[in-house]
């Protein structure tokens, strides 16, 4: 089954079909490249020039694995955590936000009406400066006066995202296409 985007397990999940697509592009490559000079005798041969072509796929499927290669998904206690303590909340999970500047990891994004509010423990991740890129390209996406910020500290996140539920179950008139259209935006500029 496929894990969709921003849901817990996804950059495992990518990780390992960026693998196994590079594994078998590379193997089909060096398969015509053998398969044209046994049945040649030389490597000038029509064999050879599609699997020149056939790098170029097999190429941008590396890039891809290595690009997402330091980063790592949400832990199940963490996932679990969240879960129980904002179950009302929309959520989205091991995002790799680019279009900053550098791939920077998301644990997990909470999305109340007006508020976002995410959670890293990978140091590489700039909170300041993902903060404003995200609250930036929302607005320019006219979803506007959002509040966006990024945590390094899981207590402060969870003790956030526990009162956005508190106020969540006390007025659920809160209407989600606003959420889902910022989900949707966040979901677009993840790897």
């Amino acid at each position: 089954m496929r894990i969709q985007k921003g849901a817990p397990g996804y950059i495992k999940a990518q990780k390992r079909k960026f693998l196994v697509g590079t594994i078998a592009e590379f193997a089909v490559v060096i398969g015509l490249v053998v398969l044209g000079y046994v049945q040649t005798g030389s490597r000038l041969n029509l064999l050879t020039v599609v699997a020149v072509v056939g790098c170029l796929p097999a190429a941008k499927m590396l890039v891809e694995l290595i690009t997402l290669w330091p980063h790592h998904g949400i832990g199940a206690d963490v996932y679990k955590e969240v879960e129980e303590k904002a179950p009302l909340l929309l959520k989205a999970y091991d995002l790799v936000m680019t279009g900053s500047g550098k791939a920077m990891q998301v644990d997990v994004f909470v999305i109340s009406d007006h508020t976002v509010y995410g959670y890293t423990d990978s140091q590489k991740t700039d909170e300041v400066k993902l903060s404003s890129y995200l609250k930036e390209m929302l607005k320019n996406n006219r979803v506007e006066k959002v509040t966006v910020k990024v945590f390094h500290d899981y207590t402060a996140f969870l003790a956030r995202a526990e009162g956005m539920n508190n106020i969540m179950m006390v007025d659920q008139s809160s209407d989600r296409r606003r959420e889902n259209t910022i989900r949707r935006l966040l979901l677009t500029v993840s790897i």
